[in-house]
């Protein structure tokens, strides 16, 4: 189950309600090492171990995406942020494609606007998060292509063209169905073996 960390009782002003967030970030992930530890929408947000079926869920997009990854030299990182700008957000995709030497804003954070793209897996907890939150941010920040993964709709939804507005673009296919993904990708993800969640 994801924690929220309590909030101050005080009304600080956004500034100083940011730079607190920002500030107590690495002490949240120093904490809790063996969560994930993301600023989302304002909050910190601790999140649970990924259980069995998620891990399940992240190996066979793993499957699906290194051939193509190997070819064009990319790489697929499974716990980095990603920095998305000005904006306090800090997110740990499930798995996140960048370049062969990505441009980082520093060693732990990749800029969103240089991804390939960026993958997360539904949990219980994360529902709202990873469909709604996490698409707004990283649209802003020009994350190309966004895929969400939700085996509780049984649907993986593949998210693009970025714009100020969000994301101009959705695709969604049901399990069982056959998802295509965009430039440079060219490659089509077969849903027929995706783990039940």
């Amino acid at each position: 189950m994801a924690k929220v960390l309590d909030r101050p009782t005080e009304r600080p002003s956004k500034e100083d309600l940011r730079d607190e967030l920002v500030r107590r970030l690495p002490e949240m992930c120093e904490q809790w090492p063996d969560r994930r530890v993301e600023l989302i929408n304002g909050r910190i947000v601790v999140r649970e171990l990924p259980t069995d079926s998620h891990n399940n869920i992240v190996f066979w997009v793993l499957t699906q995406l290194l051939g193509t990854v190997t070819e064009h030299g990319w790489k697929i990182w499974n716990d980095i942020k990603i920095h998305l700008g000005p904006q306090t957000e800090r997110y740990r995709p499930d798995l996140t494609v960048v370049p062969r030497n990505p441009r980082m804003w520093d060693k732990n954070e990749v800029y969103g606007d240089v991804t390939l793209l960026v993958v997360e897996v539904v949990s219980p907890s994360s529902v709202n998060d990873d469909h709604v939150v996490k698409p707004q941010n990283c649209a802003l920040a020009g994350v190309p292509l966004y895929l969400v993964i939700d085996a509780f709709d049984e649907q993986v939804r593949l998210l693009s063209s970025p714009s100020l507005k969000g994301y101009q673009q959705e695709n969604i296919v049901k399990f069982g169905g056959s998802l295509k993904l965009p430039e440079p990708w060219n490659l089509t993800i077969d849903t027929d073996e995706l783990p039940e969640g």
